[in-house]
């Protein structure tokens, strides 16, 4: 049921966006893939090229099950720029990444990296789906780097079930393959 309602919330935020955010990413400097630091591991394979690149601020869900915060999933919109001014899509449970236009893609992950350690970490995810025409067609990677806040709570819950958003903001870099 919950994850019923986050769903039903992501879609409700996706029509809103629709209403009032250009279509596309932010194509100025994008296309450079991020300085990876420490984090070799999260390369992407050769083969494939960055195509857009945005900027996510949002929420990660946690549920406290008696003993655990567990990860439910994130919650956040996605803008084409750093100053958080033009909204291009969202991130939801999958975990999947959708546009104002429609286009999905749903990613698994592939490979870890925490360069900070109070920030959730840095993701290599690998396409597992894509679906309809538009930005996130073709998307054969995602990087997800540059994470600020977002990690589970340190205290306990109350009660099992409750629930616990914590703020994030996080970079995402979509890759395809080459033609």
């Amino acid at each position: 049921m919950r994850t019923k309602s986050i769903v039903t919330l992501a879609a409700l935020a996706l029509f809103l966006l629709a209403l009032v955010a250009p279509a596309g990413a932010d194509s100025g400097n994008e296309n450079q893939a991020p300085d990876l630091g420490g984090c070799q591991n999260l390369q992407v394979p050769a083969g494939n090229d960055v195509a857009f690149h945005v900027h996510g601020e949002g929420l990660q869900i946690y549920r406290w099950d008696g003993t655990s915060w567990a990860f439910v999933a994130p919650a956040a919109v996605l803008f084409a720029d750093a100053g958080y001014d033009s909204a291009v899509g969202i991130n939801y449970a999958g975990p999947t990444w959708e546009s104002v236009g429609g286009s999905k893609v749903v990613g698994k992950v592939l490979e870890r990296c925490t360069p900070d350690p109070d920030a959730i970490p840095w993701l290599l995810l690998g396409a597992v789906s894509n679906e309809g025409p538009g930005i996130f067609d073709r998307v054969t990677f995602i990087q997800r780097v540059n994470t600020v806040g977002g990690k589970a709570p340190t205290d306990p819950g109350d009660s099992p079930g409750e629930v616990a958003r914590v703020p994030y903001t996080a970079e995402y870099y979509f890759y395809r393959a080459h033609p």
